[in-house]
């Protein structure tokens, strides 16, 4: 039996896969700031904590978060080189010396860092009606590209918007696309391409409103992150990639089943790979490709490698 398994962050793809492994008997150990998410898997028999570093410390050798933070930057490029990845998506970084640690590690290791995840569009929305919060979105967002530029990325991601009680459709829209042109400049002067995402944020629901969004910038520097897992429950992947085409900058690879409303492995759940594999050819797209999912152990990342190859292989 396997240490136990930490959750930082219990959102729309934690929560869900925190269950399952509670029902499937293994020992869970869980932090989020909304406390509400906590106590609904502490009642399932979750172990809780007051912070990530406390998660670490109580998930011993497996911490399921975006890049995993028990090992060295360095230990963790090599690993994906092991296992079979080409390159990988970072975080934004605000303190220098990380960033600059980042650099050297990803030197060393030569292993690519292709795109950054902006990390402050969901606390501090562009779209939000408040100056100080747009101001904070800003800030992450320029942070963002430069660690792109220093790190030799060509893309940030961006979730441009969030739909909410507060702020309509049109206004997310309106608002959003004001800020993300003050960015421009930026962007072509450090030559990093702003790519915007489809989320479960009730924003760009359909292929047709996502490629009006980007063109209504009528800019190099403002292009689209794909995410093919994102969009199944309104709509299918192969569509929306041969609607938007040539604006698609990357993508994100996940699965989902629509059946169960649950996000599955590779190749377990609804999407049509092999049609998506051929949309994505006719668009003639030749770059990355991110496999977006908890990490893992040396012998779950190499399996999802392996997924990863069987797809695009056609098996």
């Amino acid at each position: 039996m396997q240490g136990p398994i930490g959750f930082v962050g219990l959102g729309i793809m934690g929560r869900p896969m925190a269950k399952n492994l509670l029902k499937a008997g293994h020992t869970v150990v869980v932090h989020n700031r909304s406390q509400a998410a906590v106590q609904e898997l502490a009642g399932l028999g979750a172990k809780t904590a007051d912070s990530p570093a406390a998660v670490a410390r109580a998930a011993g050798d497996l911490v399921i978060t975006m890049l995993p933070k028990e090992m060295s930057y360095f230990d963790r490029f090599r690993l994906a080189l092991d296992v079979g990845f080409e390159a990988v998506e970072a975080q934004t970084v605000e303190d220098p010396r990380e960033a600059d640690a980042i650099k050297d590690a990803s030197d060393k290791a030569k292993l690519r860092i292709h795109s950054v995840m902006n990390m402050d569009h969901w606390r501090y929305p562009l779209s939000s009606s408040d100056p100080a919060v747009v101001e904070q979105s800003i800030k992450g967002m320029q942070t963002s590209l430069r660690n792109a530029k220093l790190w030799g990325a060509d893309t940030v991601l961006l979730v441009p918007a969030v739909v909410n009680p507060q702020t309509t459709y049109t206004d997310a829209w309106t608002r959003s696309q004001d800020q993300i042109r003050k960015l421009i400049p930026l962007a072509s002067e450090l030559r990093v391409v702003i790519a915007v995402e489809e989320v479960w944020n009730k924003f760009l629901l359909s292929a047709p409103d996502f490629a009006k969004y980007v063109d209504q910038f009528n800019s190099p520097w403002i292009r689209a992150y794909f995410d093919v897992g994102n969009v199944v429950m309104y709509g299918f992947p192969q569509e929306w990639i041969r609607t938007l085409g040539r604006r698609i900058a990357k993508f994100h690879l996940k699965d989902f089943k629509f059946e169960t409303r649950q996000w599955v492995p590779l190749g377990e759940g609804s999407i049509d790979w092999r049609e998506v594999r051929r949309a994505i050819g006719e668009i003639g797209f030749s770059g990355y490709l991110t496999v977006e999912l908890p990490g893992g152990d040396e012998a779950y990342l190499r399996e999802v490698s392996k997924r990863v190859d069987k797809i695009f292989a056609g098996v």
